[in-house]
């Protein structure tokens, strides 16, 4: 093989992985944003409540928390520095939230572009919630008080 098809193949490779990754990230991000527009996305935080009391987190979190669960760290990034700026989310809920979404982020994404390529998609959800479960609450429990305002203000100055 010469380095003209060698090349020409990567490109085509690419451009079907990306179509692929494109069908299945551009109907989420519509159906997000029309789950925003109809105020889904708040009766699911209700619903979560009792999901951010165990975690260890406010109430105020649980909004941030499923549209970085369903997004992503980018989206739920731009969510969270918004509910940070407002002043009503301590350091310690935002610790225990980005702990959680490092274990457990986008999952509904991440899930489908791992089963088209032939993952079990249930099994990558349960595993990847019941890690995030168990980092946060052992965070929140052992370490957690640790991180009151002054401890962290301490570590991050």
């Amino acid at each position: 093989m010469d380095i003209i098809s060698i090349l020409s193949e990567g490109v085509i490779n690419g451009m079907k992985a990306v179509f692929t990754i494109a069908k299945i990230v551009i109907p989420l991000m519509i159906a997000m944003e029309i789950l925003k527009d109809y105020k889904v996305i708040d009766k699911i935080s209700k619903l979560l409540k009792p999901i951010s009391n165990l975690l260890g987190i406010s109430k105020n979190l649980t909004f941030p928390l499923v549209i970085g669960l369903i997004l992503g760290l980018s989206y739920g990034a731009g969510v969270i520095i918004k509910e940070a700026k407002e002043g009503e989310l301590s350091k310690k809920d935002l610790y225990l939230l980005i702990i959680f979404l490092v274990a457990c982020h986008s999952v509904i994404e991440d899930t489908l572009l791992f089963v088209a390529i032939g993952a079990n998609g249930w099994f990558l959800i349960t595993i990847r919630i019941i890690i995030a479960i168990i980092l946060t609450v052992l965070v929140s429990k052992f370490i957690g008080k640790y991180l009151d305002e002054e401890n962290i203000k301490k570590f991050t100055t």
